[in-house]
């Protein structure tokens, strides 16, 4: 097998294990209510954290045999593989709405991501390094604060803790890199804080996105993060690494077209997302799901009758109610009818058994 193939097939490999990893992280999030940003308790969430750290180490390995502009697109298939697996293994099916949001976000982040220009191996100095890192966490915490802030509203909730994960992740990748450059010279104690770093927002992203799915399904954060994780790693390669498109204007023009479309994905998946939390609420609040009409009057057919001819109360006649029979007498029984009055003069009276077929108007 060519260093090629077995790059791509690693790849594969990687974005199955990073979608088993979410849809694990989203069936704990919805059982465990409780705890959104670490149920520790959990043996469900140990496996998904040795899911995606399977996903991690894998797509590590792919870049080191295979190119960046191949590698890094593939990730992408991480939301094409969750969907169906989801469906698969626990039932949870996708709208079509979601299906062409997902395939949207996919196509255009790879699309992005193909356009990308490989450069020489760069570093950040430490001024850039801190510079970076802090404005991560401003990043990110301003994100919470505002997922905090639109607490009712789960779907856009969520997909603001999502881009906070992917944030981090990026980030992550971005230290890395930085990491990985230095160490072609060697290891040193000058990137102790830089490894320390990466930790933090490695956990930071984990336990963003864990927090992300809790009551906002699986599609729509797991295409945000996705789609932001890749998206911001590139964005900092290409002002700071000097990593620039291909193809020049042409390749600078058709990567902000993948964009637009990544982004129209991720619209679809929220917009999706936010209708079925209105249909939830309805339903939960005992809303018809579809509008009905006037309910009809139950009770007495007499008056169910006069309600569908809208007669006015005014207007009504009491029905008569016959005098109980003596005893062991047996008693006739009655038909009370009613009439409307202008039109027929009087109400009709009780007819005897005997008369049961003839009637007569009180005058």
């Amino acid at each position: 097998m060519s260093a090629l193939a077995l790059s791509v097939l690693l790849s594969f490999v990687s974005a199955v294990a990073y979608a088993g990893g979410a849809i694990v992280q989203e069936r704990v999030a919805v059982s465990s209510p409780g705890e959104q940003y670490a149920p520790l308790r959990r043996p469900a969430w140990w496996a998904a954290v040795a899911l995606n750290g399977l996903g991690g180490l894998l797509h590590v390995v792919a870049l080191a045999y295979g190119p960046l502009s191949i590698v890094q697109p593939l990730g992408a298939l991480t939301i094409v593989f969750a969907l169906p697996m989801a469906a698969l293994f626990v039932g949870r099916k996708a709208g079509a709405t979601a299906w062409r949001g997902a395939i949207m976000a996919t196509v255009g982040l790879a699309g992005l991501l193909s356009l990308v220009g490989a450069s020489s191996a760069q570093s950040l100095d430490t001024g850039q390094r801190v510079a970076a890192a802090l404005a991560t966490a401003g990043a990110v915490t301003a994100l919470m604060i505002a997922a905090r802030a639109v607490h009712r509203h789960p779907a856009v909730r969520s997909m603001l803790l999502a881009v906070a994960s992917g944030v981090a992740f990026g980030m992550s990748s971005v230290f890395t890199k930085t990491v990985a450059v230095d160490w072609t010279d060697g290891v040193s104690a000058g990137d102790v804080p830089s490894l320390a770093v990466i930790g933090v927002l490695a956990t930071a992203g984990l336990l963003l996105s864990q927090a992300s799915y809790r009551g906002a399904g699986l599609a729509a954060p797991l295409a945000t993060l996705t789609v932001v994780n890749p998206v911001v790693a590139a964005a900092v390669g290409i002002t700071m690494f000097g990593e620039t498109f291909r193809y020049g204007t042409t390749g600078t023009a058709l990567a902000l077209s993948c964009g637009v479309v990544a982004a129209g994905g991720l619209i679809l998946l929220t917009t999706e997302r936010l209708a079925r939390e209105q249909q939830e609420a309805a339903v939960a609040a005992g809303a018809p799901a579809e509008p009905v009409g006037p309910a009809e009057p139950v009770g007495d057919p007499v008056e169910k009758l006069l309600a569908q001819l809208e007669v006015p109360e005014d207007v009504r006649m009491p029905v008569p109610v016959p005098a109980p029979a003596a005893a062991g007498a047996e008693a006739d029984p009655v038909y009370p009818l009613v009439s409307y009055a202008p039109f027929y003069g009087g109400p009709y009276v009780p007819v005897p058994t005997a008369d049961r077929h003839r009637m007569r108007v009180k005058s």
